[in-house]
Protein backbone atom coordinates (compact mmCIF):
# COMPACT_ATOMS: atom_id res chain seq x y z
CA UNK A 1 0.00 0.00 0.00
CA UNK A 2 2.53 2.19 0.48
CA UNK A 3 4.00 1.44 -2.48
CA UNK A 4 0.77 2.55 -4.31
CA UNK A 5 0.27 5.41 -2.18
CA UNK A 6 3.73 6.43 -3.35
CA UNK A 7 3.27 5.86 -6.76
CA UNK A 8 -0.25 6.94 -7.16
CA UNK A 9 0.38 9.83 -9.64
CA UNK A 10 2.59 7.57 -12.05
CA UNK A 11 -0.07 5.28 -12.05
CA UNK A 12 -2.54 7.59 -12.57
CA UNK A 13 -1.04 9.12 -15.69
CA UNK A 14 -0.13 5.35 -16.87
CA UNK A 15 -3.64 4.26 -16.37
CA UNK A 16 -4.85 7.42 -18.44
CA UNK A 17 -2.59 6.98 -21.24
CA UNK A 18 -3.74 3.34 -21.49
CA UNK A 19 -7.40 4.73 -21.59
CA UNK A 20 -6.39 6.75 -24.17
CA UNK A 21 -4.91 4.76 -26.37
CA UNK A 22 -7.94 2.18 -26.06
CA UNK A 23 -10.19 5.00 -26.64
CA UNK A 24 -8.31 5.82 -29.97
CA UNK A 25 -8.10 2.49 -30.61
CA UNK A 26 -12.23 1.84 -31.06
CA UNK A 27 -12.37 5.46 -32.22
CA UNK A 28 -9.98 4.41 -35.22
CA UNK A 29 -12.36 1.00 -35.98
CA UNK A 30 -15.39 3.10 -36.19
CA UNK A 31 -13.75 5.42 -38.59
CA UNK A 32 -12.09 2.49 -40.49
CA UNK A 33 -16.56 1.53 -40.60
CA UNK A 34 -17.28 4.60 -41.83
CA UNK A 35 -14.95 4.94 -44.49
CA UNK A 36 -15.95 1.52 -45.81
CA UNK A 37 -19.43 1.82 -45.89
CA UNK A 38 -18.82 5.33 -47.63
CA UNK A 39 -16.66 4.52 -49.84
CA UNK A 40 -18.19 4.05 -53.77
CA UNK A 41 -17.90 0.76 -54.78
CA UNK A 42 -19.15 -0.06 -58.70
CA UNK A 43 -18.98 -3.62 -59.73
CA UNK A 44 -18.93 -4.24 -64.32
CA UNK A 45 -19.52 -8.02 -64.79
CA UNK A 46 -20.90 -10.56 -67.22
CA UNK A 47 -24.61 -12.25 -67.23
CA UNK A 48 -26.81 -14.20 -68.61
CA UNK A 49 -23.69 -16.24 -70.17
CA UNK A 50 -19.62 -16.31 -70.37
CA UNK A 51 -19.10 -15.95 -74.01
CA UNK A 52 -19.75 -12.77 -75.54
CA UNK A 53 -23.15 -12.77 -76.10
CA UNK A 54 -23.42 -12.43 -72.01
CA UNK A 55 -24.89 -9.61 -70.97
CA UNK A 56 -23.06 -6.54 -69.36
CA UNK A 57 -23.54 -6.01 -66.04
CA UNK A 58 -22.84 -2.77 -63.87
CA UNK A 59 -24.01 -2.98 -60.20
CA UNK A 60 -23.94 0.06 -57.27
CA UNK A 61 -22.93 -2.08 -54.34
CA UNK A 62 -22.10 1.61 -52.68
CA UNK A 63 -24.55 3.19 -49.68
CA UNK A 64 -25.69 6.06 -51.72
CA UNK A 65 -26.70 6.57 -55.48
CA UNK A 66 -24.60 7.20 -58.24
CA UNK A 67 -25.26 9.15 -61.47
CA UNK A 68 -23.84 7.49 -64.54
CA UNK A 69 -22.09 9.98 -67.09
CA UNK A 70 -20.29 7.81 -69.15
CA UNK A 71 -19.68 3.98 -69.78
CA UNK A 72 -16.78 3.94 -72.07
CA UNK A 73 -15.85 1.34 -74.07
CA UNK A 74 -12.37 0.49 -75.59
CA UNK A 75 -10.42 -1.66 -77.86
CA UNK A 76 -7.07 -2.74 -77.64
CA UNK A 77 -5.38 -4.06 -80.48
CA UNK A 78 -1.85 -4.86 -81.66
CA UNK A 79 -1.46 -1.08 -83.32
CA UNK A 80 -4.18 0.85 -81.13
CA UNK A 81 -6.95 1.16 -79.21
CA UNK A 82 -10.47 2.49 -80.27
CA UNK A 83 -12.59 3.95 -77.72
CA UNK A 84 -16.51 4.57 -77.98
CA UNK A 85 -18.54 6.00 -75.36
CA UNK A 86 -21.98 3.23 -75.12
CA UNK A 87 -23.82 4.70 -72.73
CA UNK A 88 -26.35 5.82 -75.65
CA UNK A 89 -26.94 3.00 -78.74
CA UNK A 90 -29.54 2.48 -80.83
CA UNK A 91 -31.74 -0.84 -80.68
CA UNK A 92 -33.97 -2.72 -83.18
CA UNK A 93 -37.59 -2.98 -82.27
CA UNK A 94 -40.02 -5.29 -84.10
CA UNK A 95 -43.23 -3.77 -84.77
CA UNK A 96 -46.01 -4.76 -87.03
CA UNK A 97 -43.14 -6.77 -88.77
CA UNK A 98 -41.48 -3.72 -89.44
CA UNK A 99 -37.47 -2.75 -88.04
CA UNK A 100 -37.18 0.42 -86.01
CA UNK A 101 -34.22 2.20 -84.29
CA UNK A 102 -34.83 3.88 -80.93
CA UNK A 103 -31.84 5.33 -78.64
CA UNK A 104 -31.42 4.37 -75.52
CA UNK A 105 -29.38 6.00 -72.90
CA UNK A 106 -28.18 4.50 -69.82
CA UNK A 107 -27.10 8.06 -68.50
CA UNK A 108 -28.91 8.97 -65.32
CA UNK A 109 -29.26 7.78 -61.48
CA UNK A 110 -28.65 4.19 -60.10
CA UNK A 111 -30.06 3.57 -56.28
CA UNK A 112 -27.89 1.80 -54.26
CA UNK A 113 -27.88 -2.10 -54.54
CA UNK A 114 -29.27 -1.68 -58.15
CA UNK A 115 -27.92 -2.66 -61.27
CA UNK A 116 -28.44 -2.11 -65.05
CA UNK A 117 -28.12 -4.13 -68.39
CA UNK A 118 -26.17 -2.72 -70.71
CA UNK A 119 -25.91 -4.37 -73.97
CA UNK A 120 -24.31 -7.39 -74.75
CA UNK A 121 -20.60 -8.09 -74.82
CA UNK A 122 -20.70 -8.89 -78.70
CA UNK A 123 -23.13 -5.39 -79.25
CA UNK A 124 -20.62 -3.41 -77.98
CA UNK A 125 -17.84 -4.82 -80.01
CA UNK A 126 -19.90 -4.39 -82.90
CA UNK A 127 -20.64 -0.74 -81.71
CA UNK A 128 -17.31 -0.64 -81.80
CA UNK A 129 -16.46 -1.80 -85.30
CA UNK A 130 -19.55 0.49 -86.99
CA UNK A 131 -18.09 3.41 -85.22
CA UNK A 132 -14.45 2.92 -86.39
CA UNK A 133 -15.41 1.31 -89.77
CA UNK A 134 -13.04 -1.37 -88.87
CA UNK A 135 -12.54 -4.62 -90.91
CA UNK A 136 -12.71 -8.39 -89.94
CA UNK A 137 -8.99 -8.31 -89.95
CA UNK A 138 -9.03 -6.24 -86.86
CA UNK A 139 -11.09 -8.59 -84.78
CA UNK A 140 -9.03 -11.43 -85.99
CA UNK A 141 -5.99 -10.74 -84.12
CA UNK A 142 -4.95 -12.18 -80.68
CA UNK A 143 -4.68 -10.58 -77.91
CA UNK A 144 -7.76 -8.41 -78.36
CA UNK A 145 -8.80 -6.96 -74.81
CA UNK A 146 -12.35 -4.64 -74.46
CA UNK A 147 -12.02 -2.57 -71.51
CA UNK A 148 -14.80 -1.02 -69.80
CA UNK A 149 -14.76 2.12 -68.11
CA UNK A 150 -17.88 3.43 -66.06
CA UNK A 151 -17.34 7.61 -65.12
CA UNK A 152 -19.58 8.37 -62.54
CA UNK A 153 -20.91 10.96 -59.50
CA UNK A 154 -21.16 9.70 -56.55
CA UNK A 155 -23.60 11.41 -53.82
CA UNK A 156 -22.91 15.36 -53.35
CA UNK A 157 -19.50 14.89 -54.15
CA UNK A 158 -17.88 16.98 -57.24
CA UNK A 159 -15.03 14.93 -58.73
CA UNK A 160 -16.63 12.01 -60.58
CA UNK A 161 -15.81 7.92 -59.40
CA UNK A 162 -14.35 5.58 -62.11
CA UNK A 163 -14.06 1.78 -62.36
CA UNK A 164 -12.75 -0.32 -64.87
CA UNK A 165 -12.36 -3.88 -66.14
CA UNK A 166 -10.93 -5.81 -69.26
CA UNK A 167 -12.04 -9.04 -70.60
CA UNK A 168 -10.00 -10.95 -73.38
CA UNK A 169 -12.12 -11.08 -76.77
CA UNK A 170 -10.25 -14.37 -77.60
CA UNK A 171 -8.40 -17.00 -75.31
CA UNK A 172 -4.67 -15.27 -74.23
CA UNK A 173 -3.31 -19.00 -74.21
CA UNK A 174 -3.57 -19.84 -77.53
CA UNK A 175 -1.45 -17.20 -79.41
CA UNK A 176 -2.78 -19.00 -82.97
CA UNK A 177 -6.42 -18.80 -81.76
CA UNK A 178 -8.47 -15.84 -82.85
CA UNK A 179 -11.78 -18.08 -81.35
CA UNK A 180 -14.38 -15.82 -80.00
CA UNK A 181 -14.22 -15.94 -76.16
CA UNK A 182 -14.89 -13.64 -73.12
CA UNK A 183 -12.07 -13.71 -70.46
CA UNK A 184 -11.87 -11.47 -67.77
CA UNK A 185 -8.37 -10.45 -66.97
CA UNK A 186 -8.62 -9.16 -63.44
CA UNK A 187 -11.05 -11.30 -60.77
CA UNK A 188 -12.61 -8.21 -59.46
CA UNK A 189 -12.97 -4.45 -60.71
CA UNK A 190 -10.49 -2.08 -60.29
CA UNK A 191 -11.56 0.78 -58.31
CA UNK A 192 -10.80 4.56 -58.90
CA UNK A 193 -12.02 6.38 -55.56
CA UNK A 194 -9.06 8.36 -54.16
CA UNK A 195 -8.00 11.54 -54.93
CA UNK A 196 -5.28 11.19 -57.86
CA UNK A 197 -7.49 8.39 -59.43
CA UNK A 198 -10.37 10.87 -59.37
CA UNK A 199 -7.82 13.18 -61.29
CA UNK A 200 -7.11 10.49 -63.76
CA UNK A 201 -11.37 9.82 -64.36
CA UNK A 202 -11.76 13.38 -64.78
CA UNK A 203 -9.35 12.80 -67.75
CA UNK A 204 -10.89 10.05 -68.88
CA UNK A 205 -14.28 12.55 -69.20
CA UNK A 206 -12.49 15.16 -70.73
CA UNK A 207 -10.73 12.41 -73.42
CA UNK A 208 -14.69 11.00 -74.53
CA UNK A 209 -15.59 14.50 -74.71
CA UNK A 210 -13.02 15.48 -76.96
CA UNK A 211 -13.55 12.41 -78.84
CA UNK A 212 -17.10 13.09 -79.72
CA UNK A 213 -16.83 16.44 -80.33
CA UNK A 214 -13.80 15.52 -83.24
CA UNK A 215 -16.24 13.09 -84.69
Amino acid sequence: MEWLNDNAQAISAVTSILTLLVWLFYAQLLYNGYVRQRRPRVIINRGLGTGQHAMCLISNMSSESIYIQHVVAILHTQEQSYMVDVAEYQEEEKEDKQQEKSIRSHQGPLASGDYLHMQRFTDIAEQIRASWQLDNDTFDQTGLKLELRVIAIYGSEDRPIGASRSFYLNDPNTPSSSRPALIPVSVDTKRLNGRLQRLKVKRWAEEIDNLETKR
